[in-house]
């Protein structure tokens, strides 16, 4: 083997070692076989008591879009390998992962309330706001258990085939069947729809919280006649809208967005009176790739750079403001976080949320199977 071959053949090693693809038994065997010990134990590479960093999230397109927003380059910056696990970070899923006693789950991508609940029950473990920088994102969007990594929206989409360009602007309109007939498609976990359905009754917005949820669920008996479906996954919401089974929709602008793509813009929409929601960053309690791991990748998961990145990947508006600087014009339009689109929303509240979500969310399933 030619020196500049045997060169190139350990960088590949370490490339291969940093961005956790061998383990570091393979990697010290294979550096041995290139008399490369004395270099192997000077790579500076962490193996994290050769347990990779679990990151969890909801699968599909946000599996490769983590890889290309955080996971890849914390990898190459730390030499901590990192593995997704895109089964879906329940709260459910992760009281089940603690109570094994083995949890195999690090660091997890949940709804803000969610992260407060399970700090407050001692599943998520404080996060360590010396490593984490508290201060990127707006103080409303960290708590003691919990950190945003990114926002999303519901919002109105409607048809412009039926209603042209003047479709509903706000939730009395969405409830409006007789100025925008046709079916509606709403979601199914409950977020927003009460609170849409008390501002369509007349409740003002800074009125909302803590929720009428009586007064909600009354004002939903009206609409559903002409409710075609409850959707559960943003992929059902677009299927809905795209094949004109549902004339409006409340529906993630990150659907809305593409269903607009998708339609050479038949399906409208806008993020005036829509709601805007933050998912966290939390860490399990004795998390088995260890606490300085957890928070060193969260703090990297706040940077501009890989937040603009989840922005183009997946339309997820940054938790961190000065991403925006990186925007363009046409991107800051589309960014549910931008200054004047959160001027247009309404935030749903965290700590009502954390308080009421399981016991009003059985309420909400109960009633709408009525």
């Amino acid at each position: 083997m030619s020196q500049d071959h045997q060169r190139d053949s350990i960088q590949i090693l370490i490339d291969k070692a940093r961005t956790g693809q061998i383990d570091r038994r393979s990697f010290i065997q294979a550096m041995g076989l290139l008399a490369a010990l004395p270099l192997a134990m000077r790579s500076g590479i962490s193996w994290a008591a050769d347990k990779p960093l679990v990151v969890v999230n909801w699968g599909g397109d946000a599996l490769d879009a983590f890889r290309k927003a955080w996971t890849d380059s914390f990898t190459r910056n730390t030499g901590i390998a990192v593995r997704i696990d895109g089964a879906g970070p329940t709260e459910g899923a992760i009281r089940s992962q603690l109570a094994s006693g083995r949890p195999s789950w690090d660091v997890v991508d949940v709804d803000s309330y969610s992260a407060m609940t399970l700090g407050r029950d001692q599943v998520l473990q404080p996060l360590d706001y010396s490593v984490v920088q508290r201060d990127l994102v707006a103080p409303e969007l960290s708590h003691e258990h919990g950190i945003a990594g990114y926002l999303f929206s519901y919002v109105i989409a409607w048809d412009s085939q039926k209603f042209g360009d003047n479709g509903p602007k706000n939730w009395a309109d969405f409830w409006n069947v007789e100025k925008f007939p046709g079916k509606r498609t709403l979601y199914k976990w409950m977020n927003g729809m009460l609170e849409a359905a008390l501002l369509a009754d007349g409740v003002a917005a800074h009125q909302l919280y803590p929720l009428d949820v009586p007064r909600a669920l009354r004002k939903i008996d009206e609409l559903k006649p002409h409710v075609l479906s409850f959707w559960g996954s943003g992929a059902e919401s677009q299927q809905l809208m795209i094949e004109g089974e549902a004339s409006v929709g409340a529906i993630w602008h990150t659907r809305a967005t593409l269903l607009a793509e998708d339609s050479e813009n038949r399906i409208k929409w806008s993020f005036d009176n829509a709601f805007i929601n933050a998912s966290s960053w939390g860490v399990l309690k004795d998390n088995p790739a260890g606490r300085p791991a957890a928070m060193q990748f969260i703090q990297h998961a706040l940077q501009p750079a890989g937040q603009l990145t989840l922005f183009e990947s997946l339309g997820n508006g940054p938790s961190n403001p000065a991403t925006q600087q990186l925007m363009s014009a046409e991107q800051r339009e589309r960014n549910c976080a931008s200054e004047e689109n959160l001027k247009k929303q309404i935030f749903l509240d965290t700590q009502w949320y954390a308080d009421h979500y399981a016991s009003t969310l059985e309420q909400y399933l109960t009633h709408l199977s009525k």
